[in-house]
């Protein structure tokens, strides 16, 4: 099978397990609000991805597509939605960072009117060296919590050039994308790179917001023995009561076998870290950036560095001891695996297409600031992924909804 097959036929098989966005598809292009709209991306470039952005253009957007990590593109699916499509996409798996800002920025030569992202690089470029664009845009969908968190902090200086949708903190994206989406693909990730067992190994989880709680669930369901390190204290007991150990770093590096950091915060393991370890541990990053795990420290502490498996990095450290570091740092579910499920994916992307549109129709109304996903898409979203499931729920009656919105009922 050549390439171009190979990337078709991943489209089409997330296309048919994504039954949300379908009835999202067929909405959008019989509204008409995208027709015409420019829109530019950057999400990790693989097939749910695919069909977000064959979705919008389906709908009558221009789209330009781009990665926003340059080890998270499935090549197939790149040349796929180029030569198959016509969908203008700018990526590959394994750009220098050089062609990785070039790519993001022929994305912003759309000069785009919606901007789609995941980490906020398009929304700094537009913020920095692309400054000249932003006040065209009418708004922006961020995905992940690292750029939420730089999103935050630009609103917070007052310099927030246009509003922006935090696509991430919807409960129909946060609630399974960050929880059951990384819990399960970081462990493809690490299966894919390592073939190691995980059962009655001790391993650690960097980080209890949604993505590690995720993983901390699938690795205890695994037979692994969980340490959960925390800087906040209420997910520290909240991870403690789900029945996981909870301590510090420089303890919990003592005893690790596996080390996952998922936290969006630079050097969660750092050279302290890396002088305690024991022989052979393994480590990896479900976080956005490259940072979390100090590559910098991990070198500069090696002897020699070598690539022992396609994914996984062997430093030799200079007291003999061997560390393991798993697709460069990077987000270990695309680097070394295929991503969120299909079904969840379907889900988070329906929240990011509903929310352009939203953008679309509403753009002249909102205020440069970082707007929450409005309920009622959350809640459409939550239907038809219901309705797709054959799921029914219960209704109140009207004595019901009467009862809880009058203070005065008593039992």
């Amino acid at each position: 099978m050549d390439i171009l097959e190979k990337g078709k036929l991943r489209l089409e098989w997330a296309r048919e397990h994504m039954d949300a966005m379908k009835s999202v598809r067929k909405e959008l292009k019989e509204s008409g609000v995208l027709e015409g709209v420019k829109i530019s991306m950057a999400l990790h470039v693989e097939a749910k991805t695919g069909i977000l952005a064959l979705t919008l253009q389906e709908a009558g957007a221009k789209v330009r597509l781009a990665s926003c990590n340059p080890l998270s593109t499935d090549d197939s699916v790149a040349i796929a939605l180029r030569e198959e499509y016509g969908l203008e996409t700018y990526a590959r798996k394994g750009e220098s960072n050089e062609e990785y800002y070039r790519n993001l920025n022929t994305v912003l030569d759309l000069e785009p009117q919606i901007v789609i992202d995941d980490g906020a690089d398009l929304i700094f470029l537009l913020h920095t060296s692309r400054k000249e664009l932003s006040s065209g845009i009418w708004g922006a969908n961020e995905e992940t919590t690292t750029g939420v968190v730089r999103l935050r902090a630009l609103e917070r200086s007052g310099e927030l050039l246009f509003p922006v949708i935090d696509v991430n903190d919807a409960h129909m994206k946060h609630l399974f994308d960050n929880r059951y989406g990384t819990g399960q693909s970081t462990f493809d990730g690490i299966f894919t790179s390592t073939n190691l067992l995980i059962a009655g190994k001790t391993f650690v989880v960097a980080g209890y917001g949604w993505c590690g709680r995720g993983i901390a669930m699938r690795a205890k369901g695994l037979g692994a023995d969980v340490i959960v390190t925390e800087v906040d204290p209420i997910k520290a007991i909240e991870a403690r009561m789900d029945g996981f150990r909870v301590m510090p770093m420089m303890d919990a590096v003592k005893e690790a076998d596996f080390i996952v950091s998922a936290t969006g915060v630079k050097d969660i393991v750092r050279k302290e870290h890396f002088e305690v370890m024991k022989n052979g541990c393994v480590m990896a990053n479900s976080g956005h950036f490259d940072n979390e795990i100090s590559k910098k420290d991990l070198e500069e502490m090696s002897e020699s560095v070598r690539r022992v498996r396609d994914f996984v990095d062997e430093y030799r450290l200079k007291d003999g001891r061997k560390l393991y570091l798993l697709g460069e740092g990077r987000l270990i579910n695309l680097a070394a695996g295929q991503g969120h499920p299909i079904e969840i994916m379907d889900m988070s992307f329906s929240i990011q297409a509903l929310s352009a549109a939203y953008i679309a129709e509403n753009h002249e109304k909102m205020e440069k600031k970082v707007y929450q996903v409005p309920y009622e898409i959350d809640e459409k979203v939550a239907k038809i992924k219901l309705k797709s499931m054959g799921i029914e729920i219960d209704r109140l009656t009207e004595e019901q909804i009467r009862y809880i919105n009058d203070w005065k009922e008593g039992t």
